[in-house]
């Protein structure tokens, strides 16, 4: 386990290095930051390599094998009416405590939280159960996606200007670090029960189709409560000496303790009561899934102060000083490196990718899979500082991506649709909405445009363009395909020779 645990924090180290030091280099740069805030950042920097390794570990040992149990055994019981409740009841609890939503949630002006987080985790528990109800029944995703987005686009044309962005933000921020793994483990479970051909194909999807339900209701609810313009501020904490960023971290432990064990415990208690009546797993794999889920519980505390005491802070101050100098344009290069940079420090990315890997037995791997997330966000990144400079609507950034993004659904491999829209959802995490959105924010407030809807709509930007990258890359897998086929038709096979194997 020691060594797992080093492999993993090895690994996290890999991913939070690129930041920090494009943070560092822009403060020995172009914005100085405090001494206070680069203090509070460079602490972050370190509790987050060890967060993520704990957490990583935890879902690898304990998240994902729940998941795929519980799925394999509501597939099971071949009984619709009871996979309909009971994805139902987990979408919803599991949402209610994803703390990627109350961040988003506190920053929205006018609306009571629980209003937000209640009709996004309504959405979430619905269209979970559409998403498990589809590999069932062998639906096509893709036209699945083309009728719900047509759904999602007309209704926004009818919702308030105001509320359209944060309406596809909540579409984002709901596959956050608790969720994801378990939804990706969830749907592997049902499709090994259900098996067919196409199975691996169907594994994937969930996670594009529980980040729809959101936007759609908090489209509706938009109708009916309207945002007042205002927003809350970034809080940062007052450091001036080494006790002072100690007492920074350790005062915000215990709402953390609470938070994540609010979001980790409907999951573990829907298990145990699974492990009761149904599974009956010896008593030494639920100790090890015990320390697994002890794992990503302080991994994920950890992980979440680092970004909320360390890494908000500086987002805010070095959006709102980059885009204020005499060449602000210089913000959209520098979001655009940011973006291909924070990308790595996702959680929920490092599970998709691994998971990625092992169901296409490698073909797909995962460094080529965090090479299309980067691409994708940084692209992201560079549109969403182009609306905070120009205010441009967002309607021009969406409907012609995600037409592009549904269009190409009908000329890649089936897996790699599936991948691509499970994607949008994983690569906008904890670190997006805590460091990307409030650089957003800092940026267009320094630039006196309308937060609402010049900042809100990162997220939907970042959740977006990950659909295009990963299809590109399928398409692209599919013609080299098709080459070598041809190739292997007209060549002479001779005698011993090796099978090309073709390794996207």
């Amino acid at each position: 386990m020691n060594k797992q645990l080093a492999k993993k924090i090895k690994e996290s180290l890999t991913s939070v290095i690129p930041i920090t030091a494009i943070v560092l280099l822009l403060h020995f740069t172009v914005t100085p930051l405090p001494l206070g805030i680069l203090a509070l950042f460079m602490a972050g920097a370190v509790m987050l390599v060890f967060g993520m390794g704990l957490f990583t570990l935890g879902a690898d040992i304990a998240m994902m094998p729940m998941g795929e149990k519980i799925g394999a055994q509501i597939t099971k019981s071949r009984k619709i009416s009871f996979l309909v409740i009971i994805a139902l009841l987990m979408g919803i609890m599991i949402t209610i405590a994803e703390p990627d939503l109350k961040i988003l949630a506190n920053q929205v002006p006018s609306v009571p939280n629980s209003i937000i987080i209640g009709s996004v985790a309504l959405g979430v528990g619905l269209f979970l159960v559409l998403a498990l109800l589809r590999i069932v029944l062998k639906w096509s995703l893709s036209y699945l996606l083309m009728v719900l987005y047509l759904v999602v686009f007309v209704l926004a044309f009818f919702a308030p200007a105001d509320f359209v962005a944060v309406a596809f933000d909540s579409g984002g921020v709901t596959t956050g670090p608790i969720t994801v793994p378990f939804i990706l483990a969830l749907g592997i479970g049902v499709v090994s029960v259900r098996g067919g051909k196409s199975s691996n194909d169907d594994s994937f999807g969930l996670v594009a189709l529980c980040s729809l339900g959101p936007i759609l209701s908090v489209l509706v609810m938009g109708m009916i409560f309207r945002p007042s313009g205002s927003q809350s501020e970034v809080a940062i904490a007052e450091v001036g000496n080494f006790k002072e960023l100690i007492i920074a971290f350790v005062e915000a432990f215990p709402e953390y303790l609470t938070e994540v064990a609010l979001a980790i415990l409907p999951i573990v208690g829907f298990f145990m009561l699974f492990q009761l009546f149904k599974f009956k797993l010896p008593k030494s794999q639920i100790i090890k899934m015990g320390v697994g889920i002890i794992y990503t519980y302080l991994g994920l505390v950890i992980f979440l102060i680092a970004v909320n005491i360390g890494f908000m802070p500086a987002g805010n101050y070095l959006g709102a000083r980059i885009v204020g100098l005499d060449y602000g344009w210089i913000i959209i290069p520098i979001g655009m490196v940011l973006g291909f940079v924070v990308v790595m420090a996702e959680p929920a990315v490092h599970v998709l990718n691994k998971q990625v890997e092992e169901i296409t037995g490698g073909a797909i791997s995962r460094r080529a899979m965090l090479l299309g997330f980067c691409v994708g966000v940084a692209i992201a990144l560079g549109f969403a500082m182009i609306r905070v400079i120009t205010g441009m609507n967002i309607f021009y950034f969406l409907i012609p991506c995600y037409t592009l993004a549904l269009l190409l659904t009908f000329f890649v491999p089936k897996i790699f649709t599936a991948i691509a829209f499970d994607s949008g959802g994983v690569a906008s995490g904890p670190m997006t909405a805590t460091f990307i959105l409030p650089f957003t924010i800092g940026a267009c407030e320094a630039a006196g445009g309308n937060v609402l809807t010049d900042a809100f709509g990162v997220i939907a930007m970042v959740t977006m363009m990950p659909l295009i990258t990963i299809q590109l890359m399928g398409f692209i897998y599919n013609i080299k395909l098709k080459r070598t086929e041809l190739d292997m038709l007209q060549a002479v096979p001779a005698d011993g020779a090796d099978e090309e194997i073709i390794d996207f």
